[in-house]
């Protein structure tokens, strides 16, 4: 069976991106920055007159490509692009001048917005022909601000370049219709209020990260945007901006977990929700414990379908295992090799259908064909599917449990090991922060274990902890503790780095 969705039967209704700031009351507040506070009315000219801007200086269908930090203009991209009837295409302002290089080549960018700073890191060949520069500071006030289109709601919006930790950065093509209703869905389930206050912290050019300021203003609250250096930053900005909403990647909420809040702050926060990876029982229950008052949704997502799944906060507590079901628009299902659908509790590739699902990878037919395919026969909703490469489990109760990629999957005396089953069993000892599970070659059963953490460095007690906890074929070979564990651009530990950093080399356990 599919997993089934809490608004079925529901026809989705979409609308033009550039629309979506109209559904706030015209004196709310919609962005508070550090030029001030911008209400909806301001929100709706600001958005017109930097698509005035674009519009002069690119066509319809150009990519506009931004490399900024969380600015004003930069929270103002995705909207006024699509007022203006371009693509936007937002950079990482973590990544290199390389890595923008590929991005601008790749997309066939012909304008980039970005700060004389940046600029001046470039070097010649980094801006393809074609490409022009433009400083946000040129795109301030203009005389004739554009006013909201009406249009093919699957004109294509944005692209979202996924980090690259496997190969180059490619391009995820998402319409006005997969952004408005992936906005609609998440301020529907998370429940906001035009009375709220969210604080942007992940990146813009983050699916997730994008989806703050576009579900926020699907709600009619406000957006607090921050870049922030460490967690102690986060926790003065709720206190100084009354934030009550809050989205991060559990490397983020680890560090928010370790931080020291004041009570009187933490009781400021009335929505978490986390994504870009499973969250660890131990740190579920730390943010439990420490925002009683709120709720936490635990989520799963795709760039390619913007999000997919979400489990119930009142489900948190008694089900900290499971990526919950699907949420609004999406039908989600659990599919064997074969393509048909798996039963209770037999592990299948997840295949997410519906109106989320984007339009495959700029300019790349053949990755395209790979992930984006027809939908399984015993799709409701049929049409194109993303086929994730991420199994999942489905039990009698219809939630989701997470187990693998197909692809980090390790093969151990011909048992397939889920990294991610072993790394969860290493931060239910108790003396683990972070931990990833890699597969390394061994001549005897094929791959062996090891282990990378951050955390006590109590080897002994983590062997011991195995051995009662796991299957032979389950247990790690080598322990290797490190201080720190790399990150990618998202927030998101790479294991890409980690496994080229540590694959190769002999450890002592």
């Amino acid at each position: 069976m599919q997993v089934q969705s809490e608004w079925d039967g529901l026809e989705p209704v979409a609308q033009r991106l550039d629309r979506l700031v109209l559904r706030g009351r015209p004196s709310d507040p919609a962005l508070v920055d550090r030029q001030g506070a911008l209400d909806y009315a301001g929100l709706d000219e600001a958005v017109g007159m930097l698509a005035a801007h674009l519009a002069a200086r690119a066509a319809p269908g150009d990519r506009i490509a931004s490399w900024l930090p969380k600015t004003r203009t930069a929270c103002l991209m995705a909207l006024a692009c699509a007022r203006a009837g371009l693509v936007h295409v937002p950079v990482n302002p973590l990544l290199k001048r390389q890595q923008l290089a590929h991005i601008l080549a790749d997309s066939g960018a012909r304008l980039l917005v970005t700060q004389p700073a940046r600029a001046a890191l470039l070097e010649p060949g980094d801006v393809p022909a074609g490409c022009t520069i433009a400083m946000e500071a040129e795109l301030g006030s203009h005389p004739s601000p554009m006013s909201p289109s009406s249009g093919d709601t699957d004109a294509l919006a944005a692209l979202l370049y996924t980090s690259g930790s496997t190969g180059r950065p490619k391009g995820v093509m998402l319409s006005h219709a997969n952004l408005w209703l992936g906005a609609i869905a998440v301020a529907h389930y998370l429940g906001v209020t035009p009375e709220d206050r969210t604080l942007a912290v992940l990146p813009l050019s983050f699916d997730a990260g994008l989806n703050q300021l576009l579900s926020t203003w699907a709600a009619g609250a406000a957006v607090v945007p921050l870049d922030y250096l460490v967690a102690a930053d986060v926790v003065r900005a709720v206190e100084r901006h009354d934030v009550t909403v809050m989205a991060g990647v559990p490397p983020l909420w680890l560090q928010l977990a370790e931080a020291k809040w004041p009570a009187e702050t933490a009781a400021r926060l009335r929505i978490l929700s986390a994504t870009g990876g499973r969250m660890a029982l131990p740190l579920v229950r730390r943010l439990r414990s420490l925002f009683p008052q709120a709720s936490l949704t635990l989520m799963y997502g795709l760039t390619e379908a913007f999000r997919s799944t979400r489990l119930d906060p009142a489900l948190v507590d008694s089900h900290p295992d499971s990526i919950g079901r699907a949420i609004p628009f999406a039908e989600v299902m659990v599919v064997r090799p074969g393509g048909r659908l798996a039963d209770d509790d037999e592990p299948g590739e997840l295949v997410h259908a519906g109106p989320l699902v984007g339009q495959g990878y700029w300019r790349d037919t053949e990755r395209s064909a790979l992930r984006f395919r027809p939908a399984p026969s015993a799709s409701r909703l049929g049409g194109m599917a993303v086929w994730s490469g991420d199994t999942v489990t489905r039990g009698g109760d219809g939630l989701l449990r997470f187990v693998g990629r197909d692809d980090e999957m390790i093969k151990v005396s011909g048992n397939r090991v889920s990294p991610t089953e072993i790394e969860e069993a290493a931060m239910a000892s108790g003396g683990v922060a972070e931990a990833i599970a890699i597969g390394v070659p061994d001549e005897r059963v094929g791959q062996a274990i090891r282990l990378i953490l951050r955390g006590d460095g109590d080897s002994a007690r983590l062997l011991a902890h195995f051995k009662a906890a796991l299957p032979s074929f389950q247990q790690p070979r080598e322990l290797v503790w490190v201080a720190a564990l790399p990150r990618n651009p998202n927030g998101k530990l790479d294991r890409a780095a980690i496994a080229r950093e540590h694959g190769a080399r002999e450890h002592d356990a």
